[in-house]
């Protein structure tokens, strides 16, 4: 079956994490993506490790896991972008691509006559994205930014952690770049949006996603508990601020996550751990009692569940209807039978190492497929090909990197 985008052209000039995020979800949907990386260096995560992609005798490539991560199916072409010939292909590029992505600080590309307005010009069906960390407008459009910083200006710091008055309380990050990967997702949205737009309009589209404003989009019902009540969100540990219990406990040998999400399911939470008597006291017999009285209850529910094993524990309460999970290491994620029935794990060949293992797309389609073809690719690998797409013969393609354009 063919990927849903099997005919769109994407023109990838991103790198780091939120605009390779991007285009990673397009080229997983069938698009053609085309990356243009710095020649000799290319994108900067290349070089963020260790660890790195072990060759076939078991020597460290120069492929980092951090750059592995985000750029499965796409073609690598090495571009010097302040180069007037560099430029002039990026042009031709251009005219033949349906989305273009980037995340260059403000006004870069404009210096180089690869602005929204220059390239619509050449091609007024182009979907034009910009990803920054601010936004192309306000106070701080032209400030740089990666995810850390954005964690704790756009609020998601404040209310991650434990609580200041208990042991290890204070702001916490997220430990992946989840404002990155939520941007990178967004952009996807809104350009798959303006691909549709297009076809009633037979017209592109200038997207603008600025990080800070993904962040505080993401803020959602902590931001809505503020509006809503004037009162500011505190750092609460694991315990949600709305809805109880839903929290991390100790079992014996681990811990595990309970989110009862209901009246009915505390009520099988508490027949499961022999305390039926807890789902009559009315401190506790509704959600709202039950947040309020958070503090006596979760002893009573910790107290029981120490008693026995996670494993247990999870067994009866999956039987019972409740939701629950344990808090497995990154090793166990990938030893679960549901992660291995659902194939997230995946491996595909790589002309250094032989295979690369890599994490799949999460995407299902009844009638399509996910592209899991094109290994993350080396830098500069499709160069030659690209070019040669676009017309090129092999002496002038030598006469560029003599050059040093490629």
């Amino acid at each position: 079956m063919a990927g849903p985008l099997e005919q769109v052209r994407v023109l990838d000039l991103s790198r780091i994490m939120a605009g390779p995020w991007t285009t990673q979800i397009l080229a997983d949907l069938g698009a053609d993506v085309i990356k243009v990386e710095r020649p000799g260096a290319g994108d900067d995560t290349r070089s963020w490790g260790p660890p790195y992609l072990k060759d076939k005798s078991g020597a460290p490539t120069r492929e980092a896991g951090y750059y592995l991560a985000v750029n499965r199916g796409k073609r690598s072409v090495t571009l010097k972008l302040d180069s007037p010939e560099g430029q002039a292909i990026v042009r031709e590029l251009a005219t033949r691509s349906d989305i273009l992505i980037e995340n260059f600080k403000v006004d870069t590309l404009a210096r180089f006559g690869l602005d929204y307005p220059s390239l619509r010009r050449l091609n007024p069906r182009l979907i034009y994205c910009s990803i920054t960390g601010f936004g192309q407008t306000g106070p701080k459009r032209a400030v740089a930014a990666y995810d850390f910083a954005i964690q704790g200006m756009g609020g998601l710091m404040s209310v991650t952690g434990e609580r200041d008055d208990k042991p290890g309380g204070g702001p916490q990050k997220v430990g992946v770049p989840i404002v990155d990967l939520t941007t990178g997702m967004y952009a996807a949205v809104a350009v798959l949006a303006a691909l549709a737009a297009r076809e009633r309009s037979g017209a592109g589209d200038y997207i603008d996603i600025g990080m800070l404003d993904v962040q505080t989009a993401m803020l959602c019902n902590q931001a809505m508990n503020y509006l809503t009540s004037g009162a500011t969100p505190r750092r609460n540990g694991n315990a949600h601020p709305n809805i109880q219990p839903q929290d991390v406990f100790a079992c014996r040998d681990g811990a595990l996550v309970i989110a009862v999400g209901n009246d009915g399911q505390f009520q099988k939470l508490c027949e499961v751990l022999g305390l039926a008597q807890l789902a009559q006291d009315e401190r506790y017999c509704s959600n709202a009692q039950r947040v309020r009285h958070r503090d006596t209850l979760v002893p009573c529910l910790s107290a029981e569940l120490a008693r026995a094993d996670r494993a247990h524990w999870v067994a009866a309460l999956e039987r019972a209807g409740v939701p629950c999970g344990p808090i497995n290491s990154v090793p166990e994620v990938f030893a679960d039978p549901q992660v291995r029935h659902r194939g997230m794990r995946i491996e595909m060949n790589h002309p250094l190492a032989g295979s690369v293992p890599l994490v799949g797309s999460p995407m299902r389609f009844a009638t399509a497929s996910i592209r899991h073809e094109r290994h993350p690719p080396l830098l500069g690998e499709h160069t030659d090909e690209v070019l040669a797409e676009l017309g090129w013969d092999a002496a002038r393609i030598a006469a560029l990197r003599q050059a040093g354009v490629i």
